[in-house]
């Protein structure tokens, strides 16, 4: 079934999440936008089942497949399975095409842009990533704050074959000038950082978000609460660690051995680092090898690690939307809300078979 964005009412009947711990009831969506005042007419629709916002994706890369840049159709299809897994904003994590094509349009998330990932020279996947070296390091990201949408994504570690493991891939100091073209152009940055040393050098440079964050250690903890500097640890990403580690043992067996380690530590990691408080955000890194559509297995691997069930949800609501500055649940805010059949704050596993999705006033499921 659907709903004209532009002129139909929904009706939510049951519980209504507007917050972890803040729980109401009488919620509508007139004209595709949430409102907590009952309308004149009747709706169309009375959906019931617990309400909260639409999942956010922090680290998705719709368009992006295992050799670079997909056509529109499998770009679609990306969107469509993200989507109807109650995804319904995705922070795009970097991407070898233009994707603004995909803005507003019909069944697809909302999607906040970051240009292309960019990387050190042969560091990194072939044909995902602008690959420079440390001296157009400043230069590239300016440009790619001008062409994001208020994101910049670097690529901060990734195997030195010379060396045989992990390594960060710029100089420290040209980090530091890079992250500042980006904030003067008006962008944050986030870097993908795999090794201990890379969140050093990113934390000294001003960094604003950390992806994976493998190599997190206990000096690390203090400076994320002290900079409010978040992770996105992409779990499900993790995941593929000891199939990579056993790939890479014959020929690079310290590197192996450093993966396999990152992997084996990572729920303590995580565990560790919500009990300080640094702020944590739900990302699949979908695209490439990491199938759309898993947004409820992330918030359930955040579980897993240690994050209570609210905690696991809030990484992917409340808190993320926040984060980008995106709607929630509030007068007047987009109507893009999920539905569970249990209180998912209670049963979180709810959040992996959703009764309801609606985006902009539309009921895509």
């Amino acid at each position: 079934m659907t709903v004209d964005a532009g002129t139909g009412i929904i009706e939510f009947s049951g519980p209504v999440l507007s917050g972890p711990a803040e729980e109401r009831r009488g919620l509508w969506s007139v004209a595709g936008r949430l409102t907590f005042t009952r309308p004149q007419q009747q709706p169309q629709f009375v959906l019931d089942g617990w309400v909260l916002p639409g999942f956010v994706d922090a680290h998705c890369h719709i368009g992006l497949g295992p050799g670079g840049a997909v056509d529109e159709d499998t770009a679609r299809a990306q969107a469509a399975a993200d989507l109807n897994a109650g995804t319904l904003l995705v922070r795009d994590a970097g991407v070898p095409a233009d994707t603004r094509w995909l803005q507003g349009s019909a069944g697809v998330p909302r999607i906040i842009r970051s240009g292309r990932h960019i990387a050190r020279s042969r560091r990194y996947l072939r044909g995902l990533a602008v690959e420079v070296e440390p001296e157009q390091l400043v230069q590239e990201a300016r440009k790619q704050a001008r062409a994001g949408d208020g994101w910049v994504k670097l690529v901060g570690d990734w195997i030195d074959r010379s060396a045989g493991d992990l390594r960060p891939s710029f100089p420290a100091a040209v980090v530091r000038d890079a992250v500042a073209a980006a904030h003067d152009e008006g962008a944050r940055v986030t870097a993908h950082c795999f090794a201990e040393d890379t969140i050093d050098d990113m934390l000294d440079a001003g960094i604003d978000c950390i992806e994976h964050a493998t190599g997190l250690l206990p000096r690390h903890i203090p400076r994320l609460v002290e900079q409010a500097v978040p992770i996105v640890p992409t779990l499900v990403n993790i995941a593929t660690f000891p199939d990579i580690a056993r790939q890479a043992e014959a020929k690079f067996p310290r590197y192996a051995a450093h993966m396999l380690a990152l992997w084996e530590s990572r729920h303590e990691r995580i565990g560790e680092a919500y009990d300080a408080g640094v702020r944590i955000h739900a990302g699949t890194d979908a695209g490439s090898v990491i199938k759309h559509g898993r947004i409820a297995e992330e918030i359930l691997e955040l579980h897993r690690a240690g994050l209570p069930a609210a905690a696991a949800l809030d990484a992917a609501c409340w808190s993320a939307r926040k984060w980008l500055g995106a709607g929630a649940i509030s007068e007047g805010a987009p109507a893009d809300v999920v539905l569970c059949a249990e209180d998912p704050r209670q049963t979180l596993a709810s959040v992996a078979r959703l009764k309801h999705v609606v985006l902009g006033g539309k009921v895509v499921r």
